[in-house]
């Protein structure tokens, strides 16, 4: 997406805490020795220079400079709204920046913070334009959402420069999913620790928060119709609703994931009877025996549940690593499965074809409930008979598995893809295996959403097919860090990861400048 405008910033920075005021109760009293200070209202007899692109993170798509005092936040001044669903977002970025919440007004002061609906870029609902003229500030936008990250580029503003510039911000991002994946099933994560992350991620105008939580070494959120699959470290409904509502104040919509029919080992545990087994009776770890009608049934009666504790569009059904397709020989090693096959889909039917029906069948669960599903690419199998539904979204994250295919072949064929690169985008606690820690620096000077498996780029022209991209913080050795050094782990990682996701260009900033930047501003 190409935003024209006078001046064009690609540096950034964020202030994910409150502005510190001074001494007479007015913020940021002092200026970087770079920026003048302007005063209340424009001055006519004052020449001004001309203004300089704010600085935030992701950085702004086009700023047009102009010559003006710019505003700052003062003591008494207003955030006012011209639609009353704009009330939030205008409460919001009141008391981050110390002003007076004055609802819907249609007059205009000196100093006022203006909400209000329209404007925005080329019709994405996530755009905004942000205007500062003679002492005021104006953001408009197409949605609400636009509307809130253009107050989240005012608050970076404030926090790092004292002020907003003269001029005008255009500004949307390049993809529509920008999202963090949090594995709160192998490690637990207290409610506290997951509403800091919501608040971090809304300020770097994320907006998806994935949440798996259930996998063999857990099952962390409470249940009612299975309470018995529940492990004793868990958040109750309360504490997840509390998230929920967290998370849609900042627009993010939190994604739950449900893995079957692989990594289910928690319910496994309090349902032996459901495991897999092979032909000599061994049982396979976390999978569950799909040619058993009640395997299905305890999945759905757990997807139905929580649809209604997670009201969000999205739901990710996982799909991978199931142990009966990681064999040489599926219908010799599982005979059960095979037959199952044979008597769902003739005489041809497959292990993998009767696991793409299972993955059909809870797609149909949760699309009942009005939600768009997605499972990971390894869950979606070479020469089966039987084709995952068209709407299943594909969560890339590797090309390791058996009979891998490559991004390329789910983007030729139309699917949407979204990008979880193990290679750069997978912070697993412990680095087992091959995983290393990802960089932000590896990240912000590599990667793209177009690079998603490996190191190497698809081709443009499936440019439009990839919705976004989402950093991953997989639990595999819980122990490995604590809830405090994750989050300083993955600090870095995830700005860079949303700077390349609003705008995948090579960013003006220098990597050092870039972290610099983000150590200033904290």
């Amino acid at each position: 997406m190409a935003l024209g405008a006078v001046a064009v910033t690609a540096g950034a920075g964020l202030g994910l805490g409150l502005w510190i005021s001074g001494g007479d109760g007015n913020a940021a009293d002092s200026f970087p020795d770079d920026a003048a200070a302007p005063s209340a209202t424009p001055s006519p007899s004052r020449s001004y220079p001309m203004s300089r692109a704010p600085r935030t993170i992701p950085a702004v798509r086009s700023f047009a400079a102009a010559r003006g005092p710019g505003w700052r936040p003062a003591h008494g001044e207003r955030v006012v709204v011209g639609d009353a669903s704009l009330a939030d977002e205008g409460r919001l970025v009141a008391g981050e920046l110390g002003l007076t919440y004055a609802g819907q007004q249609k007059d205009a002061r000196a100093g006022d913070v203006r909400l209000e609906r329209g404007g925005g870029s080329g019709g994405n609902p996530e755009s905004y334009t942000m205007t500062v003229r003679d002492g005021r500030v104006t953001i408009a936008g197409p949605s609400d959402t636009g509307v809130f990250y253009g107050t989240r580029t005012l608050k970076q503003e404030v926090h790092g420069a004292g002020a907003a510039p003269e001029g005008v911000v255009q500004d949307a991002p390049a993809k529509p999913r920008r999202g963090f994946m949090l594995d709160m099933a192998r490690k637990f994560y207290s409610a506290d620790w997951i509403e800091d992350r919501i608040r971090e991620l809304g300020d770097l105008k994320y907006n998806e928060l994935g949440l798996h939580f259930s996998d063999d070494q857990g099952f962390r959120i409470q249940s009612d119709t299975h309470p018995e699959v529940v492990s004793q470290e868990h958040l109750t409904k309360a504490q997840v609703k509390q998230i929920v509502s967290l998370a849609a104040g900042r627009h993010i919509t939190v994604v739950p994931e449900i893995d079957s029919p692989g990594h289910l080992g928690a319910v496994i545990a309090a349902h032996p009877d459901l495991q897999l087994r092979n032909a000599q009776g061994a049982p396979t770890e976390g999978a569950v025996d799909i040619s058993k009608p009640q395997s299905a049934a305890i999945v759905d009666d757990l997807l139905k549940e929580y649809a209604g504790l997670f009201p969000g569009g999205f739901w990710h059904l996982g799909g991978d690593e199931y142990q009966a397709l990681t064999v040489r020989d599926p219908e010799a090693s599982y005979p059960q499965l095979a037959a199952a096959a044979r008597r769902a889909y003739g005489s041809g039917g497959t292990v993998a074809d009767l696991t793409t029906g299972w993955l059909n069948g809870r797609a149909d669960t949760v699309r009942a409930h009005g939600r768009t599903p997605r499972a990971w690419n390894d869950g979606f199998f070479r020469g089966t008979s039987v084709q995952p539904a068209k709407d299943i979204e594909v969560a890339y994250w590797t090309g390791k598995e058996l009979g891998a295919r490559p991004p390329s072949d789910y983007l030729a064929e139309g699917r949407k893809v979204i990008n979880y690169n193990d290679e750069y985008l997978y912070y697993v606690l412990g680095e087992p295996q091959t995983f290393v820690y990802p960089t932000g620096k590896r990240i912000y000077e590599q990667w793209t959403p177009r690079v998603i498996r490996g190191t190497d780029a698809v081709p443009a022209r499936y440019d439009g097919r990839i919705l976004g991209g989402s950093f991953a913080v997989w639990s595999d050795r819980a122990g490995a860090q604590t809830q405090d050094q994750v989050a300083a782990g993955i600090r870095m990682p995830l700005r860079a990861t949303v700077q390349k996701l609003w705008d995948p260009g090579q960013p003006q900033l220098s990597w050092p400048e870039f972290k610099a930047l983000a150590q200033k501003l904290g």
